[in-house]
């Protein structure tokens, strides 16, 4: 192509260079690595359209280079992110992208961007190192975090019951009762929490937070409100951070009170490699409940871990273990309960986000309670199995106001060796989500 505003003067006579797209492009990086950006962008702004992707792409990526280094940031993260919808490997962009969300101090967004960018297979080594710091940058100064989300919510069994007829042989012959059949309602959920950590000194900080959950169905019976909070210290170091704080609950079902909860919690993370990231979480709670705590009144303890490996900037999974101990005033309603669950995420084409996670989690009982079975009543110690499919889906392109639209489907299979505590359920969840 012609460029007719690169030129020079000799002996008084004007020269027009000539060069193909690939070395004008070559020339606008060259321009912006010399800090000269009016004139990369405006070599950037008439380079004709080729239909070579990688062409197309580099010039994106210098143009929003272009944004970034000149303060305007919405710009620049506005093309990394439609760049990021179309190739969502490019393990560069992402880090870019994670930079820009630093300087507006979205620390939660920059934290998803950059683990992933860290798996990239074609960055130096010197490039592995910045990011490294980053993160110990993002953990030194993170200090407000929020999250929003809300939707709807159908679901085909709001009561988890089996339905059916269960029957008891007596002096009188066989009497029956019909049991609880499912019931079908339609919730609107809202997730709501913050956090915010007042900076000590660059290990240690002071971190409170606070969260609302809540699904509110067409059958208000079925309502639920999940109020919680806890501050405490957090250190912080290069690869991990540790937080200890103490912690309060309250909850409401069907808009009666429930029960309250208050205990303490210690979170720890720590990074083993740039792909892979670890956490255990360990949690003593103080119950009381409002109307059977004659039953219920007790504590729980729970320990669980996590961990996060990205294959590559835009794949990653997610594996979740742990147990609890739930220790009740009557021996009947205590139990073990251990669980774990396998999750893979992608960031895939034209802007779509899927993350599929199967869970399981096994329910053991102390005690035996009294319950019919072969139409007799016995004394039967309950042992459950639970376990749930949920996929979800998304599309980056359907921003709106910084919140992306997201559909979950889940399926929920409880069986037992008391056929009347077994059901399964079907929920589809549309959610607004915060795009990161």
């Amino acid at each position: 192509m012609i460029l007719p505003n690169v030129c020079w003067a000799e002996s008084n006579d004007t020269k027009t260079i000539e060069l193909n797209v690939v070395q004008v492009i070559q020339l606008a990086g060259n321009f912006v690595e010399q800090g000269k950006f009016e004139t990369a962008q405006d070599i950037l702004n008439h380079v004709p359209q080729t239909g070579n992707l990688a062409l197309e792409t580099e010039r994106w990526f210098l143009l929003a280079q272009i944004a970034s280094r000149t303060g305007d940031i919405d710009n620049a993260i506005q093309i990394y992110r439609k760049i990021l919808n179309d190739q969502p490997d490019l393990a560069r962009v992402r880090f870019e992208l994670a930079v820009c969300y630093m300087h507006q101090h979205k620390w939660r967004r920059a934290d998803y961007h950059l683990r992933l960018a860290m798996a990239g297979k074609d960055l130096p080594d010197n490039v592995r190192q910045l990011m490294n710091y980053y993160r110990w940058v993002i953990r030194q100064n993170k200090n407000w975090n929020v999250w929003f989300n809300f939707g709807a919510a159908p679901d085909n069994n709001v009561n988890n019951s089996i339905g059916g007829e269960e029957c008891v042989m007596t002096m009188f012959g066989l009497m029956c009762r019909n049991l609880a059949e499912p019931e079908k309602a339609i919730g609107a959920n809202l997730t709501l929490g913050g956090n915010y950590e007042f900076k000590l000194s660059d290990h240690w900080r002071w971190k409170s937070d606070a969260n609302i959950y809540s699904n509110i169905y067409d059958k208000h019976d079925y309502d639920d409100l999940y109020l919680s909070a806890s501050t405490g210290p957090r250190y912080v170091w290069t690869r991990g951070d540790v937080w200890f704080a103490p912690v309060i609950a309250r909850r409401w079902y069907g808009w009666d009170a429930y029960n309250w909860s208050y205990g303490l919690r210690l979170d720890t993370n720590y990074d083993f490699t740039r792909k892979l990231s670890g956490g255990l979480y360990l949690r003593f709670m103080n119950n009381r409940y409002d109307e059977y705590g004659d039953f219920l009144d007790g504590q729980t303890y729970s320990v669980n871990t996590s961990f996060i490996y990205s294959f590559n900037a835009s794949v990653y999974l997610v594996g979740r273990a742990g147990v609890s101990r739930e220790r009740a005033a009557n021996d009947t309603y205590s139990y073990w309960q251990p669980n774990i669950s396998v999750g893979i995420g992608a960031e895939l084409p034209w802007g779509f986000h899927v993350y599929a996670e199967p869970s399981v989690y096994w329910t053991r009982y102390d005690d035996p309670r009294w319950t019919v079975k072969d139409n007799t009543f016995q004394e039967i110690t309950e042992h459950d199995f639970t376990h749930r499919y949920a996929l979800s889906l998304s599309n980056n392109k359907l921003d709106i106001w910084g919140f992306v639209p997201t559909m979950t489907v889940s399926y929920t299979r409880r069986e037992s060796n008391i056929w009347q505590r077994e059901y399964d359920k079907t929920a589809i969840e549309f959610t607004m989500q915060q795009r990161f």
